[in-house]
């Protein structure tokens, strides 16, 4: 189980009204059981995300088809976007999830900074970055490093799919204010 906080008393409330767990009902009933199987709680942007069951499923399929990375390959991703997309709630999430598979906190810290002393994940953070940042325009340099670190070609659709995937919640979260209920990240 991924240990949440309360959430922050004075801070903004989220947007959307969130359907609670023991509020869903139907397709939303279902997918916030199969989340709570998966990390023992349904965190709040799940919840916001429920008021639109088909677009909640949808978003936990894109996962699903990421394949060719390890938990802690996602999860250096999913920093490096949160931290270029200024997301606290993805930042706190990720960095919860990233120690629960095993990222230790300078690992979740360079993620953060797109490096990484392990070349393949620092291949893979730098392109995701470069991805996010140049939105899509990839230096060759780039790229050949991502390939030379180990990576393949056929992994470039996944990394690119698994990054917009984390740029959807990073503005999802902007968007709603969902109220963070992870454990709050120090600022870079």
């Amino acid at each position: 189980m991924i240990p949440l906080t309360e959430p922050n008393k004075g801070v903004l409330m989220s947007r959307i009204k969130a359907i609670k767990v023991e509020e869903a009902t139907g397709k939303t009933a279902e997918l916030y059981s199969a989340i709570k199987s998966n990390l023992g709680v349904v965190p709040n942007v799940f919840q916001a995300l429920g008021t639109s069951p088909h677009v909640l499923e949808t978003f936990l399929g894109f996962g699903g088809a990421v394949k060719s990375l390890s938990a802690a390959e996602k999860e250096s991703l999913a920093l490096a976007v949160a931290q270029a997309n200024s997301c606290n709630y993805c930042l706190a999430a990720h960095t919860a999830i990233g120690k629960k598979v095993g990222l230790a906190d300078e690992q979740i810290l360079n993620a953060r900074k797109a490096q990484s002393a392990d070349n393949k994940i620092d291949a893979l953070v730098k392109l995701t970055r470069e991805i996010v940042t140049e939105k899509g325009h990839v230096s060759d340099a780039t790229f050949k490093n991502f390939i030379s670190a180990g990576y393949n070609e056929s992994q470039v659709p996944e990394v690119v799919l698994a990054v917009v995937q984390n740029i959807f919640t990073n503005y999802f979260n902007h968007v709603n204010r969902t109220v963070v209920d992870f454990p709050v990240v120090q600022q870079l």
